[in-house]
């Protein structure tokens, strides 16, 4: 499949293929029949920008500049669904960027996207199989019935990955400006580099989803800590069930009365799921009895609701695990926001060693999340 795609756009054909959002139209983004064939198709007004897959940041920056100031944001947010906007280096065809010189770029979190671009050494188009104007899709069929026969004349090799799940095409974030600014909104939208907006359920599980895909995408050699701040009902249970339908478990529930539940798990290179809520854990001497020591090894995902009790045991998790903080609050009535933070950058915010948290007062019937 890579192979026979990578192929036919070396040699300036027209690519349907499936991508973390929605099934794409690809061209060789530097080859201007290409990408005018991908014009005609779609029946793209003129002069209106069409974003690239890229495989790395590498090939990233051979194609845009990027300034100091978006970097931090790049690394944050990317790979991941998100088109960022940036200013283009115009190496790539003139017909793909803004009247205003810009050029929207993506480094997806989907192996067959960027394995694609990587074995054709170069970036490819990023745009949704679709008529301009009209729906993306979420199957070769319906993609078909959109389009003429003379348009599908145009179609040089079509790789039909079957239905694709019913994702939100990509987050568009302008990175141009003074301030972030998000142009399109997708499943996952944000505040700024660390901070996510949810408005629903299905939101705070989406970011939970992408975080964990881009933590594994590293390959951790230590346990994955999450440790989760948030009031009564603001979701710290969702973001954890978020998680753990990731990995296909579909039965989580809050352990408060038990403290924590096992969750085994058979997609690598997670094996278990230790879901932990502090809520009614009332003493710091508590933790000894718990022995959640012996399930800080590498395989191991821990997530602790309650996070602000972790005080006590958090040098050992500092340690012995990759600690990942998200703080949920409520922004207005209908949606958080969702801060993810790793362990320097939280004991920078604190500008203290996290200490013990504050165990009295805690005693608040609990709501479900």
């Amino acid at each position: 499949m890579i192979r026979e795609a990578s192929r036919v756009l070396k040699g300036g054909g027209l690519v349907v293929f499936p991508s973390d959002t929605v099934y794409g139209l690809l061209v060789d983004a530097k080859n201007v029949k290409a990408v005018e064939k991908l014009i005609a198709l779609k029946g793209r007004p003129a002069g209106k920008a069409i974003s690239v897959f890229v495989s790395d940041f590498k090939m990233l920056g051979e194609i845009v500049r990027i300034k100091k100031d978006t970097l931090a944001t790049l690394d944050r947010l990317l790979p991941g669904p998100f088109t960022m906007v940036l200013t283009s280096k115009h190496t790539v065809s003139k017909l793909l960027e803004s009247e205003t010189g810009t050029l929207g770029v993506r480094i997806p979190n989907y192996d067959p996207v960027t394995k694609l671009v990587s074995s054709c050494h170069r970036p490819v188009t990023a745009t949704s199989a679709n008529i301009s104007g009209r729906p993306p899709h979420y199957t070769i069929g319906s993609f078909l019935k959109e389009i003429s026969m003379k348009k599908k004349k145009l179609i040089d090799l079509i790789v039909d990955a079957g239905k694709l799940p019913r994702n939100k095409p990509s987050t568009i974030i302008d990175l141009t400006l003074p301030t972030i600014t998000v142009i399109r909104k997708g499943d996952i939208t944000v505040k700024d580099a660390q901070t996510f907006v949810s408005h629903a359920p299905i939101q705070t599980k989406k970011i939970a989803q992408y975080l964990i895909q881009k933590i594994l995408v590293n390959e951790p050699q230590k346990p994955i800590v999450f440790i989760i701040e948030g009031e009564l009902g603001v979701g710290k249970t969702i973001f954890v069930k978020g998680i753990g339908e990731y990995f296909g478990i579909r039965n989580i529930i809050s352990p408060t009365f038990v403290i924590y539940f096992e969750y085994q798990i058979q997609k690598k290179p997670i094996k278990q799921l230790v879901h932990v809520d502090l809520y009614r854990l009332e003493e710091a001497e508590e933790f000894k009895y718990l022995g959640l020591e012996k399930y800080l090894e590498k395989g191991n995902l821990l997530c602790f609701e309650w996070g602000e009790k972790v005080g006590p045991i958090f040098e050992m998790l500092k340690k012995k695990g990759e600690v990942v903080y998200v703080k949920i609050r409520y922004a207005n009535e209908g949606s958080r926001e969702i801060d993810i933070l790793d362990v320097k950058q939280k004991l920078k915010a604190q500008n203290s060693p996290l200490r013990p948290s504050d165990f009295a007062g805690q005693a608040k019937r609990k709501t479900t999340t």
